[in-house]
């Protein structure tokens, strides 16, 4: 079935616990993959032992309590957006460095790393390692990367990434040899490493030999000029980022170091992702990784990725389920063959009320800014009817803050006006000076307006939906008037970004259990993206061109924070920003936490082995399924 995808891709792009160091004594026998034994023999194709590194990455399963695996099979998944074709970058986490299973970080595409004072990070690349394409993956993709696309004012008008930016300097970056790439600062960046392992990697590296044919500074005018013209974009720049997406993975002529290669052009319901022959890792065995040969990935309606997993059309599922399912998916298992595992979520915050203190109405603006009003509002939240109605009593009722799994947790922060108190909340609204109400006994705002809170939502999960009306039943007893407003996620995203948007809903903090390595940057206003302050975070990201700056109090001791921790020398000044943000956050709850710890369903199918029975599921960090590894899994038929 997949003889002509092997063709295809060859011919389009052919023109540490767990980890042992690979040396010329332990490097096992290698065994040849059926998948691709007949492109070897054929000779388009070089035999395993001249495709993978000379010192692979050797995966030992048997310390990591797992089974060896039979290569082969296809693995059927979904996703509910064309775009998320890009999970299949995320599940493969393949990268420079990695999180192992105890959240450390390891090598991975690297041989190994030095670190001096987190301000000179020496990285060494593994000989002989190829791109997907076998094309050798050495310092000079990272050079390319630096001197010819990120300081491109074409290719990237605003520069090299933030994280690399540190006390406004950007760092010497040298390449001594084919196998090594040095980063260097003036002051410390000890984010460096946490940042090149996320689940959306920023890539400092680029398939030069593939890219190099569109940047023109190395290739022929007259080439370059016909496919600017054939591809039907305004100049060479433009060709060259539409081609260059490693996180999008829609380019299937683009090299990839994936376990998985997108065998799949154009826009289709069902993209298929090969086994990439040059991949870096092998077991003791000698088998190369990934044990699956092909991917199949489906693009569904959201409403039907649940349905359709009952009904056994999926062989690994946990995006696109939701609690909620659980029931429906146990009563399938007989007959769709397949387990269902309910995994730990890592976000701080399962369902999370976002008041937007950047608010373009000066009026709610000043209410919704009044730390009691927030407080009020959290304390009249009943969460736990909410946890019994959605979660059967298996979340963590509370308030937004990091999880047990964290060396931050304090329960204090955790329960912080997370209590139900009416009265209390009651007597807080009337503090805050909104003490008058109408005929209905809704409040009014100082200027005379019934206090109705507009929340948007992304309209994408009924449990957020079902909370906001036992929550609206909530309020009504404090004289606030819930108004829920559902929406498509982009254009919530965008309200939110401009300022038209009052309140809105989301996950909490993707990084729930954060360690001593992690920044705190995310509990600072540097992103738009905490739904609180997009403005703050505009200003930050864009170096005062967009937003506002922060001008409150606390808000400006949090970026102060943000800071001492980059440049702080010792674990023990880190341990203690992160200390004095957390305690910020609950004092001043920016983020309305209702409950965390909500079981996440992951549907496996009987003949996957190599699943882990109980994990996290999390975005960051572990790149939800990335962490546990699925290049280790295997059908066992």
């Amino acid at each position: 079935m997949f003889k002509t995808t092997r063709n295809l891709f060859l011919a389009t792009s052919l023109a540490v616990s767990w980890m042992l160091p690979a040396t010329a004594g332990n490097i096992p026998d290698l065994q040849e993959s059926a998948f691709w034994k007949s492109e070897v023999e054929n000779g388009n194709l070089p035999p395993v032992q001249d495709r993978i590194p000379q010192e692979p990455l050797i995966v030992d399963l048997s310390a990591k309590g797992r089974e060896f695996g039979t290569p082969g099979g296809t693995l059927r998944t979904m996703v509910t957006r064309s775009k998320d074709i890009r999970q299949m970058v995320v599940y493969g986490y393949a990268r420079l460095v990695g999180f192992d299973e105890n959240y450390k970080i390891v090598p991975d595409l690297l041989e190994s790393y030095e670190n001096e004072g987190n301000r000179k990070f020496t990285l060494h690349l593994r000989d002989g390692h190829k791109w997907s394409d076998g094309t050798p993956f050495s310092s000079e993709d990272f050079r390319y990367w630096w001197e010819d696309v990120a300081n491109n004012e074409l290719l990237s008008p605003s520069g090299p990434p933030d994280f690399l930016i540190v006390e406004d300097k950007l760092p010497t970056v040298s390449f001594p040899n084919e196998t090594t790439i040095v980063y260097e600062w003036e002051d410390p960046n000890p984010d460096f490493l946490q940042s090149l392992a996320q689940a959306r990697p920023p890539f400092i590296y680029r398939p030069a030999e593939f890219l190099k044919q569109y940047h023109e500074k190395f290739a022929d005018p007259d080439k370059l000029a016909f496919e600017v013209d054939d591809a039907r974009v305004k100049s060479w720049a433009a060709l060259h980022n539409k081609l260059d997406n490693l996180y999008k993975f829609d380019n299937h002529q683009l090299p990839t170091l994936q376990p998985w290669l997108n065998a799949s052009s154009g826009k289709k319901i069902r993209h298929n992702f090969v086994r990439n022959p040059y991949y870096h890792r092998v077991d003791t065995n000698g088998v190369q990784l990934p044990y699956i040969d092909v991917v199949e990935m489906e693009i569904v309606a959201p409403g039907l990725v649940a349905a359709k997993t009952n009904a056994g059309e999926s062989d690994l599922q946990g995006r696109g389920l939701a609690f909620r399912d659980a029931s429906i998916l146990k009563k399938g298992e007989e007959q769709g063959n397949y387990k269902t595992l309910l995994w730990k979520t890592g976000v701080a915050s399962q369902i999370a009320i976002y008041p937007n203190l950047n608010f373009a109405d000066d009026g709610w603006r000043e209410v919704l800014r009044d730390v009691r009003v927030r407080r009020a509002l959290s304390l009249a939240i009943d969460r736990k009817t909410i946890n019994q109605a959605l979660y059967f009593k298996l979340a963590h009722p509370g308030a937004m803050s990091v999880l047990p799994a964290s060396p931050f947790y304090d329960e204090e922060n955790a329960q912080a006006w997370a209590q139900y108190d009416i009265d209390q909340a009651n007597a807080l609204l009337d503090e805050a000076g909104l003490d008058q109400r109408d005929g209905n006994g809704i409040r009014l705002l100082p200027d005379g307006r019934p206090m109705e809170l507009v929340i948007e939502t992304a309209g994408e999960r009924q449990e957020v939906e079902n909370a906001l009306q036992i929550v609206t039943d909530n309020w009504r007893d404090i004289g606030v008037k819930l108004v829920m407003r559902p929406l498509d996620r982009d254009i919530l995203r965008n309200r939110v970004f401009s300022g038209n948007t009052m309140a809105s809903v989301w996950f909490g903090w993707d990084d729930g259990i954060p360690q001593a390595h992690t920044s705190p940057a995310y509990l600072a206003p540097t992103d738009q993206v905490f739904l609180a302050w997009p403005k703050w975070g505009q200003y930050y990201q864009t170096g005062g061109e967009a937003g506002e700056p922060p001008d409150m109090p606390d808000a400006e001791r949090l970026m102060a924070l943000a800071h001492d921790w980059e440049v702080a020398t010792t674990d023990e000044e880190r341990e203690a920003v992160w200390s004095e943000m957390l305690k910020i956050h609950a004092n001043q709850l920016y983020a309305i936490g209702i409950l965390n710890g909500a079981p996440q369903p992951i549907v496996v199918s009987n003949r996957l082995r190599n699943v882990p029975e109980k994990a996290m599921w999390a975005w960051e960090p572990g790149a939800h399924f990335g962490i546990h590894r699925p290049d280790e899994f295997f059908f066992a038929d």
